[in-house]
């Protein structure tokens, strides 16, 4: 088909001379094509300038904040054989409620009279100790009685040795008289045989002199005789009192044995009776574990021991339990380079398994079926090169679906600074971390709450002063 010319008003003058130009039309196709490449052009760069929520993206699985609220599984505290179930699974229970019911293997326990057997020994023990108790007493009631009579025969002693003392100070004065008369008589003596040689005095009056003599000798004699008596009586006295002393030292000594003795054994005793005490509160607290009891509300998961009869460890699981209501939170698990970017009480925005959800992870107030969270904890120490955090509902935004159930998977992102998009897209090309942004509410009001907060500490510390 031949080309349409061109209207007169657009002909070229230059070409006008051509009658190829006046054959030739420009196709309007390309021109469309310009226009909307220009325009798609024009709104992806405006479309960069949009804001985007940055986020760090993690999965994990729902679990519970409080340790009680997470599956546990309820073990037997002592060996035995199950006797009886009490509960199917699936059944909801109580706190209290009876889960099974075991009996005794070891044949140690196998008397069904041993509580009351085991109070009659301990009330024989008790009897047993006060009696010796009463003998104790009597040991010390005797050791005062021997204490007495110690101190009257020390005192009596005591006086004999005085009387004996003055005794001894008497006889010692008279040999000292006799001491003077028989110096006295001999110096006479001397003086009457000095006269007689001289002629002056008779034989008679010397014999005189020389008895007189003789007779002061001999009281000197008896009176040292007398004085040795009353020593060795000093003597025997002091010995008596010290012998009497140490007799009566060996007497309390043998008493004081015998009290310890007694005290010993009532020590002895005693520590028997506190352990057959121990022994009844645990057999006591024994017999309570026959019965195998539910740790709080909740619901038999699965029994992890089948039949009757079987044989049960100590300390061996018997049958799980799922608590009741528990505080549902989401773990999930952060890289390293991300972890510096998190705090506690970041807004976090979850999405479930099995719960319909349309995402725009970085508009979040345009996605549909998601809900929000905040950090509630961020672990210390990694977790197989990651780090674990736990994400509790936000408390001012909707409440999480109750259908949930611990262990469901869970994908969130945590919601960061807002950055136009071509700055996100650079980020990543680049491979850069987002942008880091304080905790929340450390922004012009965090500031200002941190200096109310240092000016009233100041103005505490000022009062305190004065």
């Amino acid at each position: 088909m031949p080309f349409a010319e061109r209207p007169l008003e657009e002909t070229n003058p230059r070409t006008a001379n051509f009658r190829s130009f006046s054959r030739v039309q420009t196709p309007t196709a390309g021109r469309t094509l310009a226009r909307w490449l220009g325009g798609l052009g024009v709104i992806i760069l405006l479309a960069g300038f949009l804001p985007w929520t940055q986020n760090i993206r993690s999965n994990g699985q729902l679990t519970t904040l409080r340790p009680q609220d997470r599956p546990q599984t309820v073990p037997s505290t002592i060996a035995g054989r199950i006797e009886r179930w009490h509960v199917r699974e699936g059944q909801q229970v109580k706190r209290g409620d009876t889960l099974v019911s075991i009996v005794e293997i070891k044949d140690k326990y196998f008397d069904p009279q041993l509580l009351q057997r085991t109070r009659e020994q301990l009330a024989a023990k008790i009897a047993s100790l006060e009696e010796n108790r009463g003998k104790t007493v009597a040991l010390g009631n005797q050791q005062d009685a021997l204490r007495s009579g110690l101190r009257v025969s020390l005192d009596k002693a005591r006086n004999k040795v005085t009387q004996t003392r003055l005794k001894l100070n008497s006889d010692q004065a008279e040999l000292r008289a006799a001491e003077n008369d028989f110096n006295i008589a001999r110096q006479q003596l001397a003086r009457q045989e000095a006269l007689y040689q001289q002629g002056l005095k008779s034989l008679t009056e010397l014999e005189q002199r020389r008895l007189k003599f003789q007779e002061s000798t001999a009281k000197r004699q008896s009176a040292e005789n007398k004085l040795g008596a009353s020593q060795q009586e000093l003597t025997n006295a002091q010995l008596e009192l010290s012998s009497l002393q140490a007799e009566y030292q060996d007497k309390l000594a043998k008493s004081e044995s015998d009290r310890r003795s007694a005290t010993a054994y009532q020590f002895d005793t005693e520590g028997q009776i506190a352990k057959m005490r121990n022994e009844l509160a645990n057999l006591s607290i024994r017999s309570g574990y026959y019965q195998i009891t539910a740790p709080q509300d909740g619901y038999v998961v699965r029994a992890l021991k089948e039949g009757l009869g079987e044989i049960v460890k100590e300390g061996e699981p018997i049958v799980s339990v799922m608590p009741n209501a528990p505080a549902l939170a989401a773990e999930l698990y952060v890289k390293p380079m991300d972890i510096p970017l998190l705090s506690v009480g970041r807004k976090v925005r979850l999405q479930f398994d099995g719960w319909p959800a349309l995402v725009f992870s970085g508009w979040p107030g345009t996605s549909f079926g998601t809900f929000g969270g905040q950090v509630a904890v961020i672990d210390n120490i990694d977790s197989q090169g990651q780090y674990r955090i736990l994400v509790t509902p936000d408390p001012d935004l909707e409440p999480w679906p109750k259908p949930l159930r611990v262990g469901s998977g869970v994908y969130g992102w945590a919601l960061l600074d807002n950055v136009p998009i071509w700055y996100e897209l650079w980020r990543q090309l680049n491979g850069f971390p987002p942008n880091f942004v304080g905790a929340p509410g450390e922004g012009k009001g965090g500031k200002a709450a941190k200096k109310a907060d240092k000016g009233a500490t100041a103005s505490e510390e000022e009062e305190e002063k004065k």
